[in-house]
């Protein structure tokens, strides 16, 4: 389990209540008021699922996703292209690592929400519409 909730203030129940976070011990939970019964899911069964979704939408659209990697990054050399192919083959390893706040904020404000069930599973992952520009 993890001591991170990764995408705290980004989760939400089915009726759009925003859950707060919450630790069991140490491990971080994301709470659903369920009629005054605190339901605590554990965060990193949920992270993991979010992290899977983005991984489906990243690998759907690769070549595009690492060349707009590397230039964010300014470079397109053989090295930094293998480095950023790696990461997105490794994300998951991520999970229970904090998202910086200013960066949860800004995923906030371009509409970013991932929404649960009250077991614990994503039931869907709402992301800035937008077209892939192939240019």
């Amino acid at each position: 389990m993890a001591s991170t909730a990764m995408f705290q203030g980004l989760v939400t129940d089915e009726t759009g209540q925003t859950l707060t976070v919450a630790w069991v011990g140490q491990d971080a939970c994301y709470v659903i008021d369920d009629d005054g019964f605190r339901r605590h899911i554990d965060a990193e069964q949920v992270d993991r699922q979010v992290f899977a979704l983005i991984k489906e939408q990243i690998d759907a659209h690769r070549d595009i996703a690492v060349r707009s990697a590397l230039e964010m990054l300014g470079k397109d050399d053989i090295f930094s292209k293998t480095a950023v192919e790696y990461s997105l083959n490794h994300m998951e390893e991520a999970v229970g690592q904090p998202i910086p706040i200013q960066a949860r904020e800004m995923l906030k404000s371009v509409g970013f929400r991932i929404v649960i069930d009250e077991r614990g599973d994503v039931v869907s992952l709402e992301m800035p519409e937008g077209d892939i520009d192939e240019d």
